[in-house]
């Protein structure tokens, strides 16, 4: 039975590859040949999240494309707005804007800056963004953010494209409700979705009087016929996250003890398996990552066998 929660892969190029753009260009067509019709991409220190989802999703017609996290607080909302925007338009209403509190490890010392009163200046970007995205202005004064651009900030056919946050935590849940379309929770297993992540984000929803909140469970997969050298590398590249705070609580609250435990690894019957129970647990959404742990001939698997598990929905 085809899964009923659509399927979007984390795309990023290929180590060796010559040219970024053109290397992930041609992924996200081969995506959308083995049946998926979802590209996500992450926001790192080399290549631009935003400007790459513009990019494919101008040059691949019919793919969704979103980012899977841009961190707020480098970056000014008017900036994102009109980055959004541009991508949206873009990529013709088809483009997710994914954000971040960001990880203190990594910004601080790459940016010099102090992550001071996150949730305060989530909700007030929040704010910011769904004033400009939605009527093409703002004026806003706020704790953390000011924004008031002198000219309209509207860009014709990219208003009003769907924000989703990386929240996993009661203060961030309770934001994103209220002023976001979703969430894009990463290394929270069904458990956890099921008895604390999607209630209070769909409360919070409910009592602000929005829709039901996208829940786009971001999981490592690979299917594979050798799952220890995956397990392998999945415990290497994932054990970042095992001391980040906002992780390390959920990896608790799962009663997993690294995040790697949280990979789903095994044959098609096993991952299927694994990612009904995200489903059931309240995922609307899956973003896969990681798919090329296993190597590349078991990430063409992996996306074959989950484009054909329903990756376009009906």
């Amino acid at each position: 039975m085809p899964l009923s929660a659509p399927i979007g892969i984390a795309l990023g190029p290929r180590p060796d590859a010559p040219n970024v753009v053109d290397d992930v260009i041609d992924r996200a067509r081969l995506l959308q040949r083995v049946g998926l019709d979802r590209a996500w991409f992450a926001q790192r220190f080399d290549f631009d999240s935003l400007s790459l989802s513009a990019v494919v999703g101008a040059a691949v017609p019919g793919l969704h494309v979103g980012t899977s996290v841009v961190p707020i607080n480098p970056r000014h909302p008017l900036v994102v707005a009109s980055q959004a925007q541009t991508a949206h338009a873009a990529s013709h209403r088809r483009f997710t804007l994914g954000l971040g509190l960001g990880a203190r490890a990594l910004e601080e010392p790459a940016f010099g800056i102090t992550t001071e009163r996150p949730i305060r200046r989530l909700r007030e970007y929040l704010t910011v963004l769904r004033s400009i995205l939605t009527t093409g202005t703002v004026d806003f004064a706020g704790e953390t953010v000011t924004a008031a651009p002198p000219l309209p900030a509207a860009v014709a056919g990219g208003d009003s494209p769907d924000i989703v946050v990386a929240a996993m935590g009661p203060q961030a849940l309770a934001a994103a409700g209220e002023l976001a379309d979703g969430i894009v929770p990463f290394l929270a297993g069904p458990r956890t979705l099921d008895s604390d992540i999607v209630p209070r984000v769909e409360r919070a929803a409910r009592d602000a009087g929005r829709p039901r909140p996208r829940v786009i469970a971001g999981v490592a997969v690979v299917v594979t016929d050798d799952p220890d050298r995956a397990r392998a590398r999945a415990a290497e590249q994932m054990a970042f996250y095992d001391a980040i705070p906002s992780y390390r609580a959920v990896l608790d609250r799962e009663g997993v003890a690294t995040a790697a435990e949280l990979a789903v690894i095994g044959t098609e019957a096993e991952v299927e398996a694994q990612l009904r129970r995200y489903v059931a647990a309240g995922a609307t959404e899956l973003l896969v990552t990681q798919t090329e742990l296993g190597g590349y001939a078991d990430e063409l698997t992996t996306w074959r066998f989950l484009g054909a598990l329903g990756g376009i929905p009906a």
